[in-house]
């Protein structure tokens, strides 16, 4: 038996890491607003439980990106495959990541992947050069580290 799973990573501001990690991966930030609406007109939320965000409503508190080739319910917006679900916390981040993302960009695009993920607001921490492989440790706009190999 297999299981169906989602990183979840905590943030200040899930909405601007979902779009940083939208932008970075190529993938779509989830659309939830059928359900928000569907959920607000039966009462079962309230609207300081939504914002706005890219023109339609969205969780105040979550927001997710999915691999565009993964299946989705339509009904939710929630992705059902390879996805990242960003959920707002009140304490900021204080330690070293203890999971991080690699971006496989390939040797020759990975110097030109760097500079373009810091145009979107990543920083470079680092380069690593190992017998068994170079790559840059950088952080994500909340200073989230992943590499790019």
């Amino acid at each position: 038996m297999t299981l169906h799973w989602k990183l979840v990573i905590d943030a200040a501001d899930p909405h601007a890491q979902a779009d940083f990690w939208a932008l970075t991966l190529g993938y779509p930030v989830e659309d939830h607003s059928a359900l928000i609406e569907r959920l607000l007109t039966l009462g079962a939320v309230s609207e300081e439980a939504v914002v706005e965000s890219h023109g339609r409503r969205a969780w105040r508190d979550l927001a997710a990106v999915r691999h565009p080739d993964d299946p989705y319910e339509e009904e939710s917006g929630t992705g059902l495959g390879r996805r990242l679900l960003f959920q707002r916390v009140p304490e900021p981040k204080t330690g070293k990541n203890r999971l991080h993302l690699d971006v496989h960009a390939g040797p020759e695009r990975r110097d030109a992947e760097a500079a373009r993920l810091e145009g979107l607001g990543a920083t470079r921490l680092h380069k690593v050069e190992e017998p068994g492989g170079t790559w840059w440790v950088m952080a994500d706009p909340e200073g989230n580290e992943f590499c790019v190999q």
